[in-house]
């Protein structure tokens, strides 16, 4: 069997970059809130196309496909459940052009997030369902030529374990990341120690495993400690916001600069991660210090909370919810919904 390109490409460098916001690319080309991004892999074409050049362009090893919500769940919102094959697919074909016309290895991550429903018991979504759902994505990416399937933003274990299966299902390697913005844990309780204890027991194992998204890049950065300390041998990811929302005339902006970004990528090295990359806010701008940071600044010691807060502003919540004194996780209980 053939190495993948990312196992490849990890057993070559010391650590990889990955990419920055989708979303906000997209909202700084005309994107309006509440369209559904997917629907511009077909009409809008080279949009798509300048989203995938810009990281390749700053230095990145791996960007994520535009393909975040693309599952039946989300796209029967845009009355576009029919369409899950077509819009994932060309998201990976315009992908794999990009990274194929760089003249070096750029790996095409088809992006799987959040089906958006609750799983059983709590809501009306079964295992076997997700699963399904997170298949007909994840062979329409490989149809288009995706190099490995990049699960991301997920907060329950179930859904986490449903793409696994379905990465198995389409005999495809894959990534998956979690986002810890509740006090240090995911919306549904899970903490980091939690995810490095699951991703260790897989029947299907991810590539690298890690955080994206979440509060900001200071939180992020205790979560990647938290896997660290966890002690799993998988390689992990960091993709942390730049810097923390904030609303200003009408719009939502993030106050993380290129320079606090290129102190973050530097940080999340340190702190063990070998594939690091931005969310929500990170620009080509931010990704182009990030590599110079990465390339020219020499390896450092782990670094305490204090100076990860001290670099990167302080944290959102006293505990990263592995030392129990975080909110509980929720409690499975209650009738189930009616689907």
């Amino acid at each position: 069997m053939s190495t993948d390109a990312l196992t490849k490409l990890l057993s070559e460098k010391d650590w990889l970059m990955a990419d920055g916001a989708t979303g906000t690319t997209l909202f700084n080309m005309g994107l309006t809130s509440g369209d559904a991004p997917e629907m511009w892999n077909v009409d809008h074409p080279d949009r798509i196309r300048a989203l995938y050049q810009g990281p390749v362009d700053a230095g990145s090893d791996i960007f994520l496909t535009n393909t975040f919500g693309g599952n039946a769940s989300r796209l029967k919102l845009h009355d576009a459940q029919n369409r899950v094959g077509e819009l994932n697919r060309i998201a990976a074909e315009l992908g794999r052009e990009v990274a194929d016309a760089s003249g070096r290895t750029v790996v095409v991550a088809g992006s799987m997030g959040p089906t958006g429903e609750i799983m059983e018991p709590m809501g009306p979504l079964s295992f076997d369902g997700a699963v399904e759902m997170f298949h007909e994505q994840a062979d329409a990416l490989k149809a288009g030529g995706a190099d490995v399937l990049w699960v991301e933003t997920i907060s329950s274990d179930d859904e986490f374990k449903a793409a696994a299966r379905a990465a198995e299902l389409a005999d495809m390697p894959w990534c998956g990341t979690m986002s810890f913005d509740t006090a240090g844990r995911t919306m549904m309780g899970f903490t980091s120690a939690d995810l490095a204890k699951l991703v260790e027991t897989l029947p299907n194992p991810p590539i690298a495993f890690g955080a994206n998204c979440g509060v900001g890049a200071s939180d992020l950065l205790r979560t990647v400690l938290g896997f660290q300390a966890a002690g799993s041998t998988l390689p992990r990811i960091a993709k942390g916001n730049a810097g923390i929302p904030k609303y200003v005339h009408g719009h939502i902006h993030y106050d993380g600069t290129p320079e606090l970004m290129a102190d973050y990528a530097v940080l999340a090295r340190d702190c063990g991660a070998t594939i690091i990359g931005g969310c929500c806010g990170t620009t080509t701008e931010h990704l182009v210090q990030m590599r110079k940071a990465l390339e020219t600044r020499p390896r450092g010691e782990t670094p305490t909370l204090d100076a990860i807060s001290e670099a990167l502003g302080g944290f959102s919540s006293a505990s990263d919810g592995t030392d129990d004194k975080g909110p509980a996780p929720r409690e499975r209980k209650g009738r189930r919904r009616r689907s």
